[in-house]
């Protein structure tokens, strides 16, 4: 019971986004399609581009101040479960977030949307460094495990939305592809469930 419900909160914390994706799947035929058309957008109408933009640099450093605060709660209350928590998210999103995606972006060597040219593997140039997002991956590892300990539908649901438009962002603002954002919420997913495995809420 306790692993379906797991299951339930991750797909519902999930939703938002995979609804985005799916949409952009069906709605163009191709990921280039996608670029060009909010390139386009941006140029038309301008006024949106600023939120985005504030989204993609912030949406991640609220999560850095939340788990702070948590810190700092375990620290006054010397509460070792929280303190743990604490200590995994950090932990794995270094090796995942920060390590295996930087592993994977320059061992894959996908160009970045609007850039030209086949893909170069073990490059180290940053505008071949589109795959996977490494936004998605860390909103998702810091966002979810909120939503599998809480374990309340519309709470998953408020972090689902969280996840959403910060992935969503670097769709809009042409850093990244679909799939990219994709593949980050796969590896996010991975850090999430890690870190409510090795720092149980029970």
């Amino acid at each position: 019971m306790r692993i379906q419900r797991t299951i339930f909160d991750w797909l519902t914390a999930s939703a938002p986004l995979l609804a985005a994706l799916a949409v952009l799947f069906f709605a163009f035929g191709s990921e280039t399609e996608v670029t060009d058309y909010f390139a386009t957008y941006r140029r038309t109408a301008p006024v949106l581009t600023p939120v985005f933009q504030a989204i993609t640099d912030y949406g991640n450093a609220v999560f850095y101040f939340i788990y702070a605060a948590i810190l700092f709660r375990a620290w006054r209350t010397r509460d070792a479960k929280l303190a743990r928590f604490v200590g995994v998210y950090l932990l794995m999103q270094l090796i995942i977030a920060l390590a295996a995606v930087r592993f994977l972006k320059i061992t894959i060597g996908r160009p970045r949307p609007g850039v030209e040219g086949l893909y170069q593997p073990m490059s180290h140039s940053g505008s071949m460094h589109s795959l996977p997002s490494g936004h998605t991956t860390e909103i998702t590892g810091a966002a979810l495990p909120f939503a599998l300990r809480r374990r309340r539908t519309f709470f998953s649901l408020l972090i689902g939305l969280a996840i959403g438009i910060v992935a969503f962002s670097r769709i809009y603002l042409g850093w990244h592809h679909p799939t990219d954002v994709f593949f980050g919420w796969l590896l996010g997913s991975v850090t999430g469930f890690a870190i409510n495995t090795f720092a149980p809420k029970d």
